[in-house]
């Protein structure tokens, strides 16, 4: 049972994490955008390099971190509070780094093929997408 705010107990559409995705996307792209000045240029940097599989993970675990610091300390990312919602466990406290872990690597795959994790929230009853399920977790709103 979520110990939460009545008005935390209405689902999260998807129109609304879409909405929160694309701030993030934007926030996230300026972010490895500088991550990536500070390593392309000094190493001359590019695809056929040794340490470019190397660079591919160091933008991944940005990535990671961006979002997992924003779950793991609030709940929220800049996204998801102008939206107006959180991610919790099921039962409505924060979530853990593994968690996290866990929802990160998940929402990524659910891309794959054609955003089908996300999409599974329509038709899902309590509108969960592949990585809440996978992770444990639930949208609420704030």
């Amino acid at each position: 049972m979520n110990r939460g705010h009545p008005s935390s107990n209405r689902s999260v559409s998807l129109p609304r994490r879409l909405a929160a995705i694309l701030y993030d996307a934007l926030l996230l792209a300026t972010l490895l955008f500088f991550a990536s000045f500070v390593v392309v240029i000094p190493l001359k940097l590019h695809p056929e390099h040794h340490l470019f599989i190397a660079y591919q993970g160091y933008l991944f675990t940005l990535s990671f971190l961006f979002f997992a610091w924003s779950w793991t300390h609030g709940g929220q990312t800049l996204g998801m509070k102008a939206w107006k919602f959180r991610v919790t466990c099921l039962d409505g406290s924060g979530i853990s780094w593994k968690s996290a872990f866990v929802r990160f690597v998940v929402a990524v795959v659910s891309w794959v093929p054609c955003g089908l994790g996300y999409i599974w929230a329509v038709f899902d009853p309590e509108n969960r997408t592949w990585h809440d399920r996978a992770s444990g977790t639930r949208l609420t709103r704030t």
